[in-house]
Order: structure tokens, then C-alpha cells, then sequence
């Protein structure tokens, strides 16, 4: 379906792409009930729309965060010796400043990382303190959704931050030791 975003682009949207095709006795079997389906599907919009948003700038958000996290990208990747000095110092110029612009498109706060801080905290609050996951006892692909999200800045300032100042960590290590534990 061809639609208007925010910045009056037209976008192409696809109405049904967090809905799992299930028949009715497996998504009984997977979720439970009707809310249940729901609450998974709004928050897996949530991190794609919002929650991914914040990654870029949190992690350029000043030179030397941004400068650390290409140290990372290029530590981890196939880079040369002169290929790696120019991705580190040239790709983090330019991300540090396209941070500032997507800072300014998101109408983040002028401390980028207290929106981080608040996504993480009302994460926390949605899955509340009467079950592990938002899935429940196992997560489920809200839970993915943000943990894949999240996972990303691990190894950085941001994520330490983050696990600092926020109640996420111990969701965080939960979802992580669930996937180390799922069947291969």
C-alpha cells in the first residue's frame, strides 16, 4: 500500500508485516490469546520504529564514541592497514555528523541518551515484573526485535551506558541466555 510518511515522502507500507500466518490452532498454541498476538505486534513496530532509531545517535554521539565504534567496525571486519585508517577516520567524521541530523529528524532530546534511557525503562515496564519475557516464559518476536536491536551497540559506550542507567540488563541477560539454550 503506497503511503505519506512523516516528512510527506511516499512510502511504500505493508499492512500485515508483523502479523504471523498462523492458523488458529497454532497461534492459540503460540500466544495464548488475541492480546497476547497484539501486544507482540505493537511492540516489534516499536523497535523498528522507533527503538532503531536511537542506535546511530548514541553511538556517533560524540567524536570519540564515534571513533571507537569504527575502531570496532574495523577491528571486526576485512580491512587492510590503509583501507581500516581511512573507514575508522572517515566513516566516523561522516557518522558523527549524520548522527547530529537523524538527532534533529527523530526530535530526539539534546541528550540523545536520555531517550535511550526512557525506551529502555518503558521496555522494562511493558514487560513488567510478573513474567521473564514479553513472550512469557520464552521470548517471543517482540523480544527479539529489541534485544536484536540493542545487541548492535554491545561492545560500545552506549550499551555500557545504557546497562548502567537502566533497568533493561537483567531482561538483556535473560534473552541472551535463551538463545544460547534454543535447539540448534
Amino acid at each position: 500500500m503506497k503511503a505519506v510518511n512523516d516528512q510527506g515522502k511516499e512510502v511504500t507500507e505493508f499492512c500485515n508485516k508483523y502479523w504471523l500466518m498462523l492458523d488458529e490452532k497454532e497461534a492459540q498454541r503460540m500466544y495464548g490469546g488475541k492480546e497476547a498476538r497484539t501486544e507482540e505486534m505493537k511492540w516489534r513496530q516499536w523497535a523498528d520504529d522507533w527503538l532503531v532509531h536511537l542506535i546511530s545517535p548514541n553511538v556517533y554521539r560524540t567524536p570519540t564514541e564515534a571513533l571507537a565504534s569504527f575502531d570496532y567496525i574495523v577491528k571486526e571486519g576485512n580491512f587492510g592497514t590503509v583501507e581500516g585508517a581511512m573507514a575508522k577516520y572517515m566513516g566516523a567524521a561522516a557518522m558523527y555528523f549524520i548522527s547530529k541530523r537523524l538527532k534533529s529528524r527523530h526530535h530526539l532530546q539534546d541528550d540523545v541518551r536520555e531517550d535511550l534511557y526512557e525506551a529502555a525503562n518503558k521496555w522494562v515496564a511493558a514487560v513488567g515484573k510478573d513474567r521473564p519475557f514479553m513472550g512469557g516464559q520464552r521470548p517471543n518476536l517482540a523480544d527479539l526485535a529489541v534485544y536484536g536491536v540493542l545487541r548492535v551497540m554491545e561492545g560500545l559506550e552506549a550499551f555500557d551506558d545504557l546497562m548502567r542507567h537502566t533497568h533493561i540488563q537483567p531482561w538483556y541477560l535473560r534473552v541472551e541466555k535463551a538463545i544460547a539454550e534454543a535447539p540448534q
